[in-house]
């Protein structure tokens, strides 16, 4: 007694009206969610209208040293003095790098301080030896 029927001996067909239906909804999908504009008329989201075309000095660095000073042009800091000094060159804007193996308490007081005077700085950590 056999309890399965046996496989037919000719192919089942595939029935493509399914899967042309399913195609006909992606196409449907991407072309109304698809823009089709000239690449003329694009649209970038970088506004650089505030920025300074115009070069001039390059942006002094500071550093913030194990101890917590600011060196600057080849000197030795505080961080008042420092601020004293970049407020009276009429500086707004500094790069403020640190030593490696300064700690990242000083390295706040600095950032803070600065930015309290309103001073705009952009700062990197150190990960070798400063010379």
């Amino acid at each position: 007694m056999q309890l399965v029927e046996p496989r037919p001996s000719r192919p089942i067909p595939i029935r493509i009206t399914p899967l042309i239906d399913v195609v006909f909804i992606l196409l449907v999908f991407f072309m109304l969610t698809s823009r089709l504009l000239p690449v003329g008329y694009l649209e970038l989201g970088n506004n650089t209208s505030k920025r300074n075309t115009v070069t001039g000095e390059p942006i002094p660095v500071l550093t913030v040293d194990v101890a917590g000073s600011v060196l600057w042009n080849q000197d030795t800091l505080s961080l008042n003095d420092a601020i004293k000094e970049l407020t009276a060159s009429g500086i707004t804007e500094v790069n403020v790098g640190t030593q490696p193996d300064t700690g990242l308490g000083h390295f706040t007081r600095v950032l803070t301080g600065l930015d309290a005077k309103g001073i705009k700085t952009h700062w990197k950590r150190a990960t070798e030896a400063n010379p």
